[in-house]
């Protein structure tokens, strides 16, 4: 091979790191085997990895905390927010938010995607923001095991249930957490693995709002019903409003319709089969389903536009916003509020 050749065939693999690694997407991690471009984002993740990361003991008052833990032989990580109006006198309602397949807890954690943080600041409460599994000290590149997706936590049978489980045994022993308002949110991948979590942890998970993800659960026994929010776009180019692969080839998931999975939230709550129209604008609507045992609901809204993304949020990818037709934090909380 000649230097020019060598040269033309290093600038070329240089190009893809560049490109595939600029943020990741849903797609990225869903992969039958390990890729050029899935080795070149790793390689170039570890070397980004953060030497001296700092992390918490405990939680001594509001502020942003990192913690680790050990769960089944494997090395898991978390962030928390505790608000200015928190007070371990009081009890304080905690939201659990689970980042989309490639990504990480520092992504869902960034005000200028999710706004997760403001919004726990403005309604008062504690956001924690899990991270996945990762092959890298960083938890870069990370996924969820939540049923029929996604990459390595599914293929490894990783125990997401138990290390979430974990988790939460720890926070309440540091923080006055209300026991009767722990809620689960998650984009994607992290939205999938939020209805594990109400299949499998409904002991625990009041409700869930499930922003661009579907029910990927084989089979669910919840011990007690659970209220669930489902936020989707029509236009969602990954996990199809229909149903169906999505758009990358090389996703390895059937994803079931927001129709069946609401049908199936319906059926397991006992609701009444004829939604109300609670909410319609130009660009989003609304349907609740109540009557539900335990006085539980199940909510479906519907934004026109938007594809794979936070409403009210922008992409991590492109930095473009998501629908504004309605604000998936406003929703949740508004929803989880009356539960």
């Amino acid at each position: 091979m000649t230097i020019s050749r060598r040269l033309c065939r290093v600038l070329a693999i240089a190009h893809v790191a560049f490109v595939a690694s600029s943020t990741p997407s849903f797609a990225q991690e869903e992969t039958a085997r390990p890729s050029l471009r899935e080795r070149l984002l790793e390689r170039r993740a570890a070397k980004a990895d953060a030497p001296n990361a700092e992390w918490s003991t405990r939680i001594d008052g509001p502020g942003d905390y990192r913690f680790r833990l050990e769960h089944d032989g494997l090395n898991r990580m978390y962030r928390v927010h505790v608000p200015k109006s928190y007070t371990s006198s009081k009890p304080m309602p905690m939201l659990m938010a689970f980042h989309g397949g490639g990504g990480s807890m520092d992504y869902q954690a960034d005000d200028r995607y999710y706004g997760l943080i403001s919004k726990s600041e403005s309604a008062g409460f504690i956001v924690v923001f899990p991270n996945g599994y990762s092959r890298m000290d960083s938890g870069k590149l990370a996924t969820w095991n939540a049923g029929n997706c996604c990459g390595r936590a599914r293929d490894e049978n990783v125990d997401d249930v138990g290390f979430v489980r974990k988790m939460v045994a720890h926070l309440k022993s540091e923080l006055n957490i209300d026991a009767a308002r722990v809620y689960s949110t998650g984009m994607s991948n992290g939205a999938i693995f939020s209805y594990r979590l109400a299949c499998e942890m409904s002991d625990t998970v009041r409700g869930i709002a499930s922003v661009a993800g579907s029910d990927g659960m084989k089979s669910c026994n919840p011990s007690r019903p659970v209220s669930v929010l489902a936020i989707h776009a029509k236009d969602d180019e990954f996990v199809l409003f229909n149903g169906g692969a999505g758009r990358d080839s090389r996703v390895l998931a059937n994803f079931v319709s927001q129709a069946e999975t609401v049908r199936r939230w319906v059926q397991r709550n006992g609701c009444s089969p004829t939604p109300k129209r609670v909410l319609e604008n130009a660009g989003a609507h609304c349907d609740l389903y109540s009557g539900c045992r335990e006085n539980t609901e199940v909510m479906q809204c519907v934004t026109q536009g938007g594809g794979h993304s936070w409403p009210g949020g922008r992409k991590v990818r492109t930095g473009e916003p998501g629908s504004t037709a309605i604000s998936a934090n406003d929703a949740m909380w508004d929803f989880f509020m009356r539960h």
